[in-house]
């Protein structure tokens, strides 16, 4: 490969530094000297109208869980210290009992997938100040009963209750098997795409213990090799169902904490589905559940009765293309509930009684709520987050129960999200933009008028005026069929209209996503300012299947998933090539995950649009996928054979044309390398020069050590280099 000149480098270098901008380096993206002070672990706690996070104290070297009045700001107290128990290591996750007197406590925790993980937990008396470990090895997920004086949890496939007054547990099931059978904890393709881990729940009273069983028995296996540092690598498989083939069974069960006997829910009248929620409502004999088909375009919301197994359908929904699944479910008082759907062509909030009479749609317009935050029962109002003010923008509303009086509770323009206290009186307004890095102030949920700063990223904000860094323009690009896409462009500080620039375009594309928002920048932003301080302009385009411009905008690629958002991310590089200072003949495009499959389609589809590539992780063949995921939006390959092979890279090795780096984490439990290994193969058969890159256990996020600064340094010189 043709390299750039190093004094051509130097020069850039130069011109930067007259400039008066200083340099951003690889190093400071990764080491996080330009990230944000952040509120983190933040819970609010419910009985003291005091929020909770861990705090680090630099004076004893330890965690702490502290608690902070909402009113005052003030802190309360020191929660728990672990300067004072040395068996707590780290403070890794904590969770509170209802009635705020004992914490759960996460420490020496070991991920699995990408949500779960095993964690040695103990159990901590506020009052009495001891700790007491859970089990005698690690745990998943423990749960308090309402009253606080039971716990749930799961261990090796099985279900547990633990009396913690007698500090005995008894096992729920003995059926558990790794690779076979789990109870109450999601099997891979349910976590990953429902995001969803603990499948039980406590009723109200503490008398019932709900969950779902997953048999993955005929689920077909995946294995990757481990490397390690061992003489020989070790293998690490797990039930991975592929799209078309067999998922897990599940099957829903109610166990009776007295009588310690367990009650299967019938649900044969259903065949070949997902439960991808369960959850009680406010009548402790009833427990709510979310059926979906799997098509996943058909969704019963079923009540069963606890005393006798029985169900009924409250609500049943359907939809051309596919149901989203959220977590906005919240039962009233009274046992009416709040829904949320697209029905209307957004996604809006929906008031229905206990039997499933819709009494009012709550929200409306052609806009979407993006968080659902809560409802204040005394005053009934309901509080969220929506795109009101434009798709690139987030605020925060007020709304009252019968749909009235509608307030937006937010007032700066860019991204705001909220944490409210317990009597919904106060809120913490989280706010960033493309320009302003992240604020915390306490706002009133009356009016939304700021009384204090909490953190104001001052110091940061300082510390960047000295890269002068690239403002993102934000711009709609038309398609060819009469839509807009929300775009933005980061041009070098010292741009030069007379001059012709490269471009690097950035997406994932993937549906609902969003790449183009008006919020703070992450590591990859920096990364894109760095290359604009080489002299390169950095694009991103949110082409049709992208969210929060509808369900007709994001449901338009059903059942050819890659078809439109490749052609949108071609129209938008010719729309680009007309600008009289971008350079048509040096266009690339990168990406990552479903933006990976999007790059590498875009260089072999659009070879006369884009002279270089960048994929990391990518699906290269939608076969190779989960169920849940491509099935919900390609339906099964054997009922939509070319939707899934006319979008599939491996068949269209043979147009590559331009440069092409592929990079892949050996142990991606998501994303299989198998995707990269077929792609090799492909481009090997068709003799075919490009630059690949495996990284040996690395996982989806390609992470660890110096993992991500070697690998944004190989991209960079890939890029320096052929574009």
């Amino acid at each position: 490969m043709n390299k750039i000149p190093t004094t051509l480098l130097f020069c850039l270098i130069a011109l930067n530094m007259a400039f008066g901008q200083k340099q951003i380096s690889l190093n400071e993206i990764w080491n996080g000297s330009l990230q944000p002070q952040r509120m983190v672990s933040v819970s609010a706690m419910k009985n003291s109208n005091q929020y909770s996070l861990v705090e680090y104290n630099a004076n004893s070297s330890s965690s702490q869980i502290n608690s902070y009045d909402f009113a005052t700001l003030k802190k309360a107290s020191t929660l728990f210290d672990t300067a004072l128990f040395p068996a707590i290591k780290s403070i890794d996750d904590y969770k509170f009992s209802a009635d705020e007197k004992k914490i759960l406590i996460a420490t020496l925790s070991s991920p699995i997938f990408r949500h779960s993980f095993t964690a040695d937990y103990y159990l901590y008396d506020i009052a009495t100040k001891t700790l007491e470990k859970v089990g005698d090895s690690p745990i998943q997920e423990p749960t308090f009963s309402t009253d606080g004086t039971q716990l749930a949890y799961a261990q090796n496939n099985n279900l547990y209750h633990y009396n913690i007054s007698t500090k005995t547990a008894t096992a729920i099931t003995h059926d558990g098997k790794k690779n076979h059978i789990i109870n109450g904890i999601s099997d891979w393709v349910y976590e990953e795409e429902f995001a969803v881990v603990s499948q039980f729940a406590w009723n109200g009273d503490g008398t019932k213990i709900a969950y779902v069983k997953f048999d993955e028995t005929e689920v077909p296996e995946y294995s990757m090799d481990i490397y390690g540092k061992g003489l020989y690598p070790t293998q690490s498989v797990f039930k991975y169902p592929k799209a078309g083939e067999k998922n897990a069974l599940v099957s829903l069960h109610i166990y009776d904490v007295k009588t310690q006997k367990t009650a299967a829910v019938d649900l044969s009248n259903y065949s070949d589905f997902y439960i991808p929620r369960i959850q009680w409502t406010n009548e402790s004999a009833f427990l709510s559940v979310q059926v979906l088909n799997r098509h996943q375009n058909h969704l019963d919301l079923l009540f069963i009765d606890a005393k006798d197994a029985s169900k009924k359908v409250v609500l049943s929904e359907t939809d051309p293309a596919y149901i989203d699944i959220t977590d906005h479910l919240t039962f009233l008082k009274d046992n009416s509930f709040i829904w949320s759907s697209e029905k209307d062509g957004y996604l809006h909030l929906y008031h229905y009684s206990k039997t499933g009479q819709l009494l009012k749609q709550l929200t409306k317009g052609p806009w979407e709520i993006t968080e659902y935050y809560g409802l204040h029962e005394k005053t009934k109002t309901l509080y969220f987050q929506s795109v009101e003010n434009g798709s690139t923008k987030r605020d925060v509303f007020s709304i009252q129960l019968d749909g009235k009086n509608k307030k937006q509770l937010t007032t700066d323009s860019g991204t705001n999200s909220a944490l409210f206290s317990p009597n919904f009186d106060l809120f913490i307004n989280t706010f960033s933009s493309s320009v302003q890095a992240p604020t915390y102030t306490l706002k009133q949920s009356k009016n939304g008028q700021t009384l204090k700063t909490i953190v104001s990223n001052e110091t940061l904000n300082n510390r960047l005026n000295d890269y002068q860094l690239p403002e993102k323009e934000f711009l709609e690009i038309p398609t060819e069929h009469g839509g807009m896409m929300n775009a933005w462009i980061m041009k070098p500080k010292n741009f030069q209209a007379g001059k012709k620039y490269p471009v690097l375009m950035y997406q994932y594309s993937g549906p609902g996503s969003q790449q183009v928002a008006d919020k703070w920048w992450d590591t990859n932003d920096f990364w894109h300012a760095m290359l604009t301080q080489h002299d390169y302009i950095v694009v991103a385009v949110d082409g049709r299947g992208t969210g929060f411009k509808g369900a007709k905008f994001k449901k338009s690629t059903q059942n050819q998933l890659g078809k439109l958002e490749v052609e949108d991310q071609i129209i938008a590089a010719k729309y680009l090539g007309n600008f009289n200072y971008i350079d048509p003949s040096r266009i690339g495009i990168w990406g990552w995950s479903f933006g990976g499959f999007m790059s590498t389609n875009c260089l072999l589809k659009g070879a006369d649009v884009f002279k270089a590539a960048i994929a990391v992780a990518p699906v290269t063949n939608w076969r190779f996928y989960d169920t849940i995921y491509t099935e919900r939006y390609l339906k099964t390959p054997q009922e939509n054979a070319a939707g899934y092979d006319e979008n599939s890279p491996i068949f269209f090795a043979d147009q590559l044309q331009g440069k092409y780096l592929l990079i892949h984490g050996s142990a991606d439990d998501n994303v299989h390398v198998q995707n990269t290994m077929v792609m090799i193969e492909a481009l090997v058969q068709q003799n075919k020069q490009f630059d690949w890159l495996i990284y040996p256990d690395k996982n989806h996020g390609i992470y660890g050590g110096a993992t991500r600064l070697q690998l944004y340094t190989k991209m960079t010189d890939f890029i320096l280099n052929n574009l």
